[in-house]
């Protein structure tokens, strides 16, 4: 059997070949130091700015069969986790050298497809000794954090735990110019649950106990916490170097008391010692240095944490979560904002002005409405070809007559608010300006039974099935102001606000003045959000940075060092044929060399190894560590809890203790392992490639034509 396959192998496997090529292009996203691409659209010369495999892979042209199934294989990893892409597009280029590597040492495809497989799983089984319960890990890294003395230097500075407490990051909007501890929100006047959520906005520093023993009176300059040029706990803070001045986001940019949208949400005492809300230290775990989505997530999980409570859950409610991008402010504005944010034209804008905080009649949408709509399902009459569907003996431009019986619908019903589904008319949109009648479109449909839960709208997909009973009430449209008070109005969208009493949606508002930015900054804050969702939902969190992978390396050698018999090792002590323990090492080396790949590339993006032969000695040498240790698992959780596992010969000070931890998710992390081995297992099995069309004729004469068969 082994002799079938080698005149096969010796020819190189053009899918793997295609599959690394592809994957190297990604490289540059694995770690929290991530390299940005601009991604340019040869049709319009407009630029994007990405920094996930996701956006990578729909940029580029997948026209081979590998390509096209790397690009399923990674959208399902995204539409499951939205995390996990980057590591998953890394493995499947190392895995693909990785096995045209045993094919060139002559190992049977049986052979790598089955001791690969056996050996993953044998590593996610013992992976599982390294999973730290979530209530565990909010208990550690919050106890680690209540150090009373650590906030206030003697020079009345706060300390390092004063930038990484939450109640310093967090971004709610408030009223900068209030003089009382309890804050107002946009100074809004409405009533309802916005009123008791006002009465819960406070202060940033007033869940410190005594407020006047971190800020003395306002004319001591030498102890107030924060100064005109911002932070003064910045000073404290040991500087990383980043790739960029324009795109860094650890700087003091939420900080800044200019700005105006230093903010903080608290809804009570907390449980957790450090005041953080239980999920404030937990969102700084898995951000890998996002820093700024970091903020804007705390903010959400504390104005969540009450309703969660209430009912009996600790989950973040990802429906009651919208994003709004706004183009032409400076990165520190981004801010939670309560209700619904979104961009109007300034037409629009002039009859949410009219509206002057009047309560609105609202009416929900369910489709798109526009005259040749039909919903879902819809079948027309067979043999039948419609000419014109509501005819007009009056004459006049067609369309005419939709548009003034779907206006006379609104008008009938005193609508004032229509939230849509899908995609509005333009000549209906302009029908309703004229009659002051505010039409959003693209409204994305948790919206949409948020409003309805709170105002007893009901939606419809056509406006001629409207009756009174579907309109609903108490909503209320005002523009969207900045964290300084002043509405915004930067020309062609204009950011507005829609709420209700009591809805619960939050948005989260990304500002920059970078456009080509805007995509990536909501990228990464769905991204946190997603990943913080997970870790609740799984229960558990890995340790991160690199502790996982090295706990594999390790299991890796011990079953390759193992005779062929393993004993009772139920993983791996079945093969399927007796001649595959020939290969065994050969394969398992293979399977671990991605993940020592990955180590590499990890401690290379983070400056903490000068080469990749560096950073390989650096992994040997954990490696060796671990196994004198006695208990690989052990090391490394006795390392994760020092501050970080691997760190290289290049950090600055290797040997200090930190208080940042890095977690990563349980399902994505080994669902995105489990994706990448079966996409180049699946390549690799796949024989054959059947062409047909016109690129038959050009791979005729092409120089890699006597590498197909016609």
């Amino acid at each position: 059997l082994p002799m079938a396959f080698r005149d096969v192998n010796a020819r190189r496997h053009i899918g793997l070949q295609q599959l690394s090529s592809l994957a190297s292009t990604g490289r540059t996203f694995l770690g929290p130091m991530k390299s940005h691409k601009f991604i340019v659209d040869e049709s319009t010369n407009q630029s994007t700015l990405i920094c996930s495999a996701v956006r990578l892979i729909e940029s580029l042209d997948l026209t081979s069969a590998a390509g096209q199934l790397l690009n399923e294989t990674i959208q399902a990893q995204n539409k499951e986790f939205k995390t996990g892409m980057s590591t998953l597009l890394f493995l499947v280029g190392a895995w693909s050298n990785a096995v045209v590597e045993c094919l060139q040492q002559n190992v049977p495809v049986p052979a790598i497809v089955s001791m690969m497989s056996e050996g993953l799983n044998s590593c996610c089984e013992r992976i599982q000794c390294l999973q730290i319960p979530i209530h565990d890990v909010k208990r550690e890294l919050c106890s680690r954090r209540v150090r009373p003395k650590a906030f206030e230097s003697k020079t009345g500075q706060v300390g390092r735990d004063g930038l990484t407490n939450p109640q310093n990051l967090l971004c709610f909007q408030r009223d900068i110019s209030a003089p009382e501890e309890v804050i107002p929100i946009n100074s809004s006047s409405h009533q309802g649950d916005d009123c008791h959520f006002n009465k819960c906005l406070v202060s940033p520093l007033a869940g410190f106990g005594s407020v006047a023993s971190l800020v003395k009176a306002a004319g001591d300059e030498s102890s107030s916490v924060l100064s005109a040029s911002g932070v003064t706990a910045s000073s404290c803070i040991t500087q990383k170097l980043t790739h960029s001045r324009h795109f860094s986001t650890l700087r003091k940019s939420c900080f800044s008391s200019q700005q105006g949208n230093f903010q903080g949400y608290l809804s009570g005492p907390s449980a957790d010692p450090c005041g953080c809300c239980g999920l404030g230290h937990l969102a700084m775990a898995l951000s890998h240095g996002n820093q700024t989505s970091v903020k804007l997530l705390q903010s959400i999980a504390a104005y969540q944490q009450e309703r969660a409570e209430r009912s009996g859950s600790s989950q973040i409610n990802i429906t009651e979560i919208v994003t709004c991008c706004v183009l032409g402010l400076p990165e520190s504005y981004s801010c939670v904002s309560p209700g619904f944010v979104t961009l109007v034209s300034p037409e629009q804008a002039t009859v949410i002005k009219h509206f002057a905080d009047k309560p609105l009649r609202i009416l929900l949408m369910d489709g798109d409405l526009t005259e040749q709509y039909r919903h879902l399902g819809f079948n027309r009459p067979r043999n039948v070809r419609t000419i014109l569907e509501h005819p007009n003996p009056q004459g006049g431009r067609a369309g005419d007559v939709w548009l003034n019986r779907m206006s006379d619908i609104l008008m009938t019903f005193e609508v004032n608010l229509v939230l849509v589904k899908g995609n509005v008319c333009k000549n209906f949109m302009e029908r309703c300006i004229a009659s002051r009648i505010l039409v959003i479109g693209c409204v994305a449909r948790d919206v949409l039974c948020a409003f309805g839960a709170v105002t007893g709208a009901q939606a419809v997909t056509y406006l001629s099935q409207l009756n009174a009973s579907c309109v609903g009430n108490g909503a209320w449209a005002e523009l969207w102001k900045a964290g300084d008070g002043r509405a915004m109005d930067l020309g062609e969208l204009v950011p507005a606000r829609i709420s209700a009493g009591g809805v619960p949606l939050l948005t989260a508002v990304l500002t920059t003045a970078l456009p080509s930015k805007v995509q990536l900054l909501e990228d990464q804050f769905w991204t946190l959000l997603y990943r913080l969702h997970h870790a609740l939902k799984d229960g558990k969190v890995f340790p991160g940075g690199g502790a996982v992978e090295l706990l594999c390396l390790s299991h890796i050698q011990v079953l390759a060092e193992q005779p062929e018999q393993p004993g009772n090792d139920k993983a791996v002590r079945k093969f399927p044929s007796p001649w595959l323990a020939e290969y065994k090492s050969i394969v398992l080396q293979a399977l671990a060399s991605g993940w020592k790949r990955y180590l590499s590339v990890v401690l290379c993006n983070t400056a903490k190894a000068r080469s990749e032969l560096e950073a390989c000695a650096a992994v040997d040498h954990h490696l060796q560590k671990a196994a004198a240790f006695g208990s690989p698992s052990a090391y490394i959780l006795e390392e994760f809890r020092r501050g970080g596992v691997l760190r290289g010969g290049s950090d600055p000070f290797p040997d200090q203790v930190t208080d940042l931890k890095v977690c990563d998710n349980v399902a994505a992390k080994t669902e995105a392992w489990r994706r990448a081995l079966d996409l180049v297992l699946l390549v690799l099995q796949t024989d054959t490639e059947i062409i047909t069309g016109c690129r038959r004729n050009q791979l005729l004469n092409s120089p890699v034509s006597s590498e197909f068969m016609f």
